[in-house]
């Protein structure tokens, strides 16, 4: 592991010498993550993108996409746009980018089962904003919004994400 590596740990993700408290998946921490389990997947992921509301918030990386109406990301497993980003209308299963509440006004998007997805591995595998401290995600990695907003300002294209095997986490 490198020092510049996101590493979540059993109190939190350490990454530029702080820890900074997260939650993560309801399905807990596992080898096997396939779609719609909850869990957050085991590995060394890399951060390849940063998506932000525009209408709610100033560009929190240079890097950072907007995030626009008819923003949508497909979990629809078996089709060729799966774990992607697709525009509106869009027939099949997805989640839409562009939220009611604050949870994806900031998302890092990782490699996890991308850009060459394999159906049922899971999709959607984010950091972004969270619910409430202890409150679980569907699988990615959630932080409190100003802590989101600081980490999406220090990570770059690339920045390994280490999700260690065997971890269980009390964060």
């Amino acid at each position: 592991m490198s020092a510049s590596d996101m590493v979540l740990t059993r109190s939190g993700l350490r990454y530029a010498g702080r820890l900074w408290p997260c939650t993560v998946g309801r399905g807990g921490i596992r080898t096997d993550k396939s779609e719609g389990d909850g869990a957050t997947p085991v590995g060394v992921h890399r951060i390849v993108g940063c998506l932000y509301r525009p209408d709610r918030l100033a560009t929190p990386a240079p890097w950072a996409e907007p995030i626009l109406p008819g923003d949508l990301w497909s979990d629809a497993s078996g089709q060729p746009e799966y774990n992607h980003l697709v525009r509106a209308p869009y027939p099949h299963s997805h989640e839409d980018m562009r939220r009611a509440d604050p949870m994806y006004d900031v998302v890092l998007l990782t490699d996890w089962n991308w850009p060459d997805a394999q159906a049922g591995r899971g999709s959607a595998i984010f950091l972004h904003q969270w619910r409430g401290r202890g409150r679980p995600t569907a699988g990615c990695i959630a932080f409190a919004r100003r802590d989101l907003l600081r980490i999406a300002a220090l990570a770059a294209p690339g920045t390994r994400l280490v999700v260690p095997e065997g971890l269980a986490y009390s964060g």
